[in-house]
């Protein structure tokens, strides 16, 4: 089950580089994500019409559902400029406080994965949200001696795919905090029909309905797949992609109508034939599949929930109901399984 493969999988891949060119500048341009949106939206203009910067934010979600993005729109509707890092770049507070330091008033900075942070540079973070100062320790000894040094207001924005990873007291210093969640079809058969206008290719609305079906929920699954389909339409010599063409497509993919592909159906059988239903301990789960515990916990876990099918258990992980008529397997009624 080798994740860096999967077609399906949300976490970027270097392949996905051209997504960035599709990517909605506006929050007009924004699809999906309407609670957030319109929230944010009401934010921003405040922050405008008070001429100050906008407060810190924290975006959280499964990856692949446009938290970047959002970072980047919210730069452009403030007008100002954004500096992009992540939490595994910044390894000494010197990092921080180089970047930190360059920053203009009102300026957005983005890191990525702030969860991984490392403890030291987290914490000097924390005066440079609240009172937009860092204080930085020169020398070493008895000679050494504290700086305080003034920052620029700036926007922090954070985004996390593990919320519960993420420090309380540095959680409680984000004023907005915006969970994002799973597309629904219709949106993602929208943002299909955006990126091969973008990418110059005809498709049916059905088409697009088809591939954003099959999606997961996530816009960069949905125009990975686009991709894909894509290719299958060149090399056969269409002119347009149809329903047809994109339902052939997934079936040599192996993803089916639901979106799962081998290594999901794989890990259900697991859980129903090898192991008789019983629940089943991550780590051994993981050992099974020949996958590291992490990766089922994030990539495999979180959609298969979101569809009923996989359900957590003090004593590890079980199929439910759903699991088993999706493969065909009769349901043992005497099993109280949620």
């Amino acid at each position: 089950m080798e994740e860096t493969n999967r077609v399906i999988a949300g976490q970027e891949q270097e392949q996905d580089g051209w997504q960035y060119s599709l990517r909605p500048r506006r929050l007009a341009e924004y699809i999906g994500q309407t609670k957030v949106k319109k929230n944010l939206e009401i934010f921003i203009q405040a922050a405008l019409k008070r001429k100050e910067a906008l407060d810190h934010v924290l975006l959280y979600g499964p990856p692949g559902l446009g938290k970047t993005t959002l970072a980047n729109i919210i730069a452009n509707e403030l007008n100002v400029n954004i500096r992009i890092t992540s939490g595994p770049a910044l390894e000494r507070q010197g990092d921080l406080a180089a970047i930190l330091t360059n920053l203009n008033e009102s300026d957005v900075l983005f890191i990525d994965e702030i969860h991984r942070l490392p403890k030291t540079v987290e914490e000097i973070l924390y005066s440079a949200m609240e009172d937009y100062a860092l204080d930085i320790i020169i020398g070493k000894g008895p000679a050494a001696r504290s700086v305080r040094l003034d920052l620029p207001r700036f926007t922090l924005i954070g985004a996390t795919t593990r919320m519960g990873s993420v420090a309380a007291p540095l959680r409680d210093r984000f004023g907005v905090i915006c969970h994002l969640e799973f597309y629904t079809p219709e949106e993602l058969q929208i943002i299909v029909e955006r990126a091969a206008e973008i990418l110059q290719v005809k498709i049916d609305p059905e088409g697009a309905y088809e591939i954003g079906r099959r999606s997961r929920g996530t816009p960069r699954v949905a125009n990975r797949l686009l991709k894909r389909v894509r290719d299958f339409a060149q090399v056969a010599d269409l002119d347009h992609i149809s329903t047809e063409v994109c339902r052939e497509a997934m079936q040599r993919l192996e993803i089916d109508d639901l979106g799962l592909d081998r290594n999901d159906r794989r890990l259900l059988h697991k859980l129903v034939v090898d192991f008789g239903g019983r629940p089943v301990g991550v780590d051994t789960l993981a050992a099974s599949l020949n996958e590291e515990t992490e990766t089922l916990e994030d990539v495999y876990e979180p959609y298969l929930m979101q569809l009923g099918m996989l359900h957590r258990t003090p004593k590890g992980r079980q199929a439910t109901a759903v699991a088993y008529q999706y493969l065909g397997v009769p349901y043992p009624e005497e099993r109280n399984v949620p």
